[in-house]
């Protein structure tokens, strides 16, 4: 009996490391019907009314197009809630389930990560500056689709 269980317990930890091991690696590509749409990560507590967004379209030939509308959200002295902002309309190159955006100067980086169908997480390499954001505002974070929606995009 008890070389019965060890054989289950030493069975499931193979399962549990080769299923982790798995979920690790990239996937080759994602659908253009994934990636299009509205990724929002809101914020909590007392901020909840407030969130980051991100629209991105497909443009094929590995290129997306992304939109970030971010936000720092802070109380002044009486309470008020204010925010700095930042904004970021650019195209990346995508490989597979990553797409990275950077600056023409090198000192920001923005990382689109497809986790799954339906999330996203972004890493932001650079400060708020270096990206051209405002004070404390970054676009780092987990994002859940809100719209599959091809996003529509303000004219520069």
């Amino acid at each position: 009996m008890r070389k019965h269980l060890s054989i289950v317990i030493f069975a499931f930890s193979c399962l549990m490391l080769f299923s982790s091991a798995m979920s690790a690696q990239s996937r080759a590509s994602v659908s253009a019907a994934e990636v299009n749409g509205t990724f929002r990560m809101n914020f909590s507590g007392k901020f909840k009314e407030f969130s980051n967004d991100v629209k991105i379209l497909a443009l094929g030939g590995g290129k997306i197009r992304f939109a970030l509308d971010l936000v720092y959200p802070y109380s002044m002295r009486n309470g008020e809630p204010m925010a700095n902002l930042g904004t970021l309309d650019e195209e990346a190159s995508i490989s597979g389930d990553t797409a990275i955006f950077n600056s023409e100067d090198g000192k920001c980086k923005i990382t689109l990560l497809f986790v799954k169908a339906g999330t996203l997480k972004i890493t932001q390499d650079g400060s708020d500056a270096d990206c051209g954001f405002g004070h404390n505002v970054m676009a780092s974070g987990t994002y859940k689709k809100v719209s599959s929606k091809k996003p529509k995009f303000e004219e520069n």
